[in-house]
């Protein structure tokens, strides 16, 4: 008799979560590592009743897609399955139980399985071999090192994926996945829990366990009193940056007081992080963005993790303000304010999660079930867990939170490591820095100068404007407001989250109305405003203003649009709509200071990117397929000189400032009697100017200046890397007809969902060459007229061996062609209708869906004043084409959309490593007839420095995934 745990939880969800984890640490040998997540690959190929990934083919069939609902996650101390699948048939339920039954102990581990699957499993190595992959793994190395965990990295040895046999993948299957140390975990919209147990039970119930199980060992990680010291170099790095880590024993969780103490802990990383915030929006900042936070490595250990990007040559400054602040918070402490905003962050997010308890997402309630097996962290229930808070948190004070900082000290476990492009600090430099901060914080260090914080985000509130159109659409269960300032706004009340309102304002005009030579710096309105602060106050102090309060949002000026968008509470809303009447009636001017972050901030983006092979890569994409517009043509180091932070301004200043334009959605949990007045006061408030501003209309906005190549181009862009890498693209034309447009698009979608499942079936599943495909579809380079055809381009990517590219290149246009000719079967149809109306089902009840689905049908080219009519006709269209839908329909599809036949008409880009002369030689005469090789250029995105993450570190959370 099988002895395993089990966790049923009930949500208001369509889609139980089942999970299946093991408790098992990585226990592998030299010569076994990196079986562990070998064999979670196995268990979606084969087991003793499903060969050749049928698995995957069922639970696509039931609308369970790949990797985004069934999947499985390998990292240092456990493998857990997961399977999201549909609860309104039993029978689907049962059979998905049996096969997490199977995942327990029938994976079939054959020869001729393991070489199939050996191919993907390589090339996710591969993929992790890049910049981010290598300094990850190095930092992981070092902060584990003297622990077995330091030789454990959860995707194992290269030579070891190649040549491990299936004799020894077996054994540590049968080894170490023993139901002793597994458990099932089952969460969803369940009508019976009783049911659901009894169905575990069926299928778990009658598996073999092992009687003499092996004895788990553990592996300590040894604590240190001389901190370690690391100068990372890495030519592909995304910039330079700054790790501070204090490893740590994991805190128990078992009583009020230790709950307090997690309570103290995360208002001490709230404080600490504002500090950091305020730092980098100062003048000439130590770095561009800092911040701290907290996280379980390995069982049973932690670490406290400061991590900074900074400027070129720039971290040596940022690792000594980092440390110098830690060092104020030991001397001074947080003052009462500072710790008042942390507790009010705390408060603000407890008391949304009680809102919002009956509606938890399956994988929060998952995790905290997982949590509770792995760790022995006990599930105490959000009601209780929100009363504890709210009696525990204005308890805590000032001093026992700046007593947290004693723990961030450089005896403590301290790791210190620098990364950058190139040699610029040493080791020497990071010890001096250390002893110059000790020196420091023993002649004192001045405390923390506070900045005033205006009491009201809105110093004198505007009149309110009134209603002078209303419009009720049953379809849409929404209400349409015409304001008096011309404003247009279109509001729909649901309870699918009881704390979430979400709004986005639109006018039509972008940046593809302006001409070449403003284009430049117009473009860079949007980044310098936000420095400045684009709703009348620097980001810095809003943050202060903001505390306590659930609201975030942003503006965004793109080729034809200008948007604005929020997500609040409902308890909120005030604030939010506050914060849109400042967008639109603060004037934003550029300031010395920060145009100057700014322009640092571009240049460390476009430098970083130089280095990047991908950015090489994504240029001469785009270079190709769109031509060499101005629009599309990546901004260079030199061309920041030539922007006019005035005119940019200028410019931001001019898209927010007449409401006539806007159109503004809102979906959550709204009411009315409430909602209405603020509508009123702070939309309807916003002042109409004398004379119209950016008034477009949208059947004469300008396209995007591109035309995709008529004939067959095949590229390789060479680019120097640390590592072998190799990206694929391959990209056809399409064109929409504007007479069935509605049509089309849904058309669009189901062929991209087909291509994507072909690809994985033909390049993965087949030949066992890639790890992962990925299909997109752009239609972004059109003009929002409501006559034309449409054009754009369907794209599909993967990395693979650079070695075979183009023979899978070969194999996907074959593929495509043989679809072309001979048409999809019933079952590829009837796996995406159904992919499709998981899909749509999930989206019904979410805010964000209904949210793109009204902005959607304002932007229609079917829209003629009437909401309600172009909603139905979209929703109509899709109900049209799922009816339609048939092997020939979708044949004809390929057909009528794409090039027919595919070959005739496409471009495709492979990056490559650099090679040496000979090589290069040799290459291009085996290739000469078809390929050619093009200069690559660099990309730059100029969007503020985002760099590593803590997250980039969590080796422990890692998803190496299936």
């Amino acid at each position: 008799m099988a002895f395993f745990t089990t966790f049923v939880a009930t949500l208001s969800r369509e889609c139980a979560l089942l999970s299946l984890s093991l408790s098992k640490p990585v226990l592998e040998e030299e010569h076994e590592r990196g079986v562990a997540h070998i064999v979670e690959h196995l268990a979606f190929s084969a087991t003793e009743k499903y060969t050749n990934h049928d698995i995957i083919k069922f639970l696509e069939s039931i609308g369970a897609e790949f990797g985004a609902c069934q999947n499985a996650v390998t990292s240092a101390d456990e493998t857990v399955y997961e399977l999201f699948v549909p609860v309104d048939k039993p029978e689907l339920l049962s059979r998905a139980i049996s096969v997490l039954a199977e995942f327990s102990t029938e994976v079939r581990v054959s020869k001729d399985d393991l070489e199939k699957e050996r191919g993907a499993v390589l090339e996710e190595y591969r993929g992790n071999r890049n910049a981010s992959g290598r300094m990850q793994d190095a930092h992981w190395v070092l902060m584990m090192e003297g622990s077995k965990y330091a030789e454990c990295l959860p995707i194992g040895l290269e030579k070891v994926i190649r040549t491990v046999s299936s004799d020894t993948v077996k054994r540590f299957y049968q080894k170490w996945y023993r139901l002793q140390n597994m458990a099932v975990i089952a969460v969803g919209d369940f009508p019976d829990t009783k049911g659901v147990v009894e169905l575990i039970n069926t299928h778990f119930g009658q598996k073999k366990s092992a009687t003499d199980p092996p004895v788990i060992p553990k592996f300590p990680v040894p604590s240190h009193q001389e901190p370690r010291f690391s100068c990372f170099i890495e030519s592909e790095a995304g910039g330079s940056a700054v790790i501070v880590s204090y490893k740590m024993p994991v805190n128990e969780l078992k009583t009020i007081k230790d709950y307090k103490e997690m309570l103290t802990e995360s208002m001490f990383l709230h404080a600490l992080n504002q500090r950091f915030f305020k730092l980098s929006r100062r003048k000439d900042p130590p770095y561009f963005s800092c911040s701290a936070s907290a996280d379980d490595l390995v069982r049973p250990l932690k670490a406290y993790i400061m991590s900074s990007s900074c400027k070129e040559r720039g971290t040596l400054k940022a690792l000594e303000s980092m440390l110098i602040e830690v060092a104020r918070v030991r001397l001074h402490g947080f003052s009462e304010r500072e710790v008042s905003v942390a507790r009010a962050l705390l408060m603000s997010e407890v008391e949304s999660a009680y809102l919002e308890r009956d509606q938890m997402q399956s994988t929060n309630l998952r995790d905290e079930c997982l949590q509770h097996f792995l760790c022995k962290e006990p599930i105490i229930g959000i009601e209780y867990e929100a009363r504890l808070q709210k009696t525990l948190l204005p308890h805590i004070s000032a001093l026992e939170v700046s007593r947290y900082s004693e723990k961030l000290q450089t005896s403590c476990s301290c790791v210190i490591k620098t990364i950058e492009p190139q040699t610029f600090s040493t080791i020497d430099d990071l010890k001096n820095i250390v002893l110059k901060i000790k020196n420091l914080e023993e002649k004192n260090i001045s405390p923390w100068d506070e900045e005033n914080i205006p009491e009201e985000i809105v110093s004198t509130k505007p009149s309110p404007g009134n209603i002078v159109q209303q419009f009720e659409y049953e379809n849409l269960g929404a209400t349409e407001l015409v304001l008096s300032n011309g404003m247009r706004v279109c509001y729909k009340c649901t309870d699918f989250l009881d704390d979430q309102v979400l709004f986005t304002g639109f006018s039509y005009g972008g940046l593809s109305e302006l001409p070449e030579s403003e284009y430049l710096s117009c473009s860079m309105g949007s980044t310098i405003a936000g420095e400045i602060g684009v709703f009348g106050y620097r980001p810095s102090m809003l943050m202060d203003m903001l505390a306590g309060k659930r609201v975030e949002g942003g503006t965004k000026v793109g080729a034809y649009m200008r948007t604005f968008s929020g997500d609040c509470s409902p308890s909120d809303l005030e604030t939010a709509l506050q914060l849109v009447y400042q967008l639109f009636t603060t004037n934003v001017a550029p300031g010395e200071e920060e145009v100057e972050i700014v322009m640092q901030m571009a240049e460390e983006v476009i430098r970083a990117q130089e280095r990047d092979p991908y950015t090489a890569f994504a240029n001469r994409v785009k270079e190709i397929n769109y031509g060499n517009s101005y629009f599309f043509r990546p901004i260079r180091i030199s061309d920041l000189q030539k922007v006019d932070p005035l005119k940019a301004c200028d410019y931001f200043n001019s898209c927010f400032k007449d409401p006539s334009t806007f159109t503004v959605v809102i979906v959550g949990n709204i009411d009315p009697s409430n909602g209405i007045p603020l509508i009123l006061q702070y939309l309807g408030g916003i002042p109409k100017p004398p004379e119209p501003i950016l008034h477009f209309n949208r059947d004469n906005l300008k396209g995007l200046p591109f035309t995709f190549p008529s004939s067959i181009i095949r590229e390789v862009v060479r680019s120097p890397m640390v590592e072998a890498q190799c990206s694929v693209q391959l990209c056809f034309p399409v064109e929409l007809k504007n007479g069935t447009m509605v049509e089309e698009i849904n058309y669009v979608g189901f062929l991209s969902k087909l291509l994507e499942t072909k690809m994985m079936q033909v390049l993965r599943f087949k030949h066992g060459q890639i790890y992962s495909a990925s299909v997109s579809v752009f239609l972004g380079g059109n003009k929002h007229s409501r006559t034309g055809d449409v054009r754009g381009d369907i794209s599909i990517n993967f990395s693979c061996d650079p070695e075979i590219s183009f023979k899978l290149v070969d194999l996907a246009l074959d593929e495509i062609s043989r679809l072309q000719k001979e048409g999809p079967s019933d079952e590829d149809v009837s796996t995406i209708l159904e992919l499709e109306q998981r899909a749509h089902e999930t989206g019904l009840q979410e805010n964000y869906h209904w949210l793109d689905r009204i902005l959607c049908s304002y932007q229609s080219r079917v829209y003629s004043g009437d909401v309600g009519t172009s909603f139905k006709i979209q929703d109509e269209a899709r109900s049209k084409v799922r009816k339609s839908l048939q092997p020939l329909t979708l044949q004809l599809a390929l057909q009528r959309i794409m090039p027919y036949p595919c070959n005739k008409q496409f471009t495709v880009v492979i990056l490559m490593p650099q090679v040496s002369r000979f090589k290069f030689l040799r290459s291009l005469f085996r290739h000469n007839q078809t390929y050619h090789l093009g200069d690559a250029k660099a990309l730059a995105a100029v969007a503020g420095l985002t760099f590593l993450a803590f997250s980039l570190w969590r080796y422990s959370r890692r998803t190496l995934k299936s």
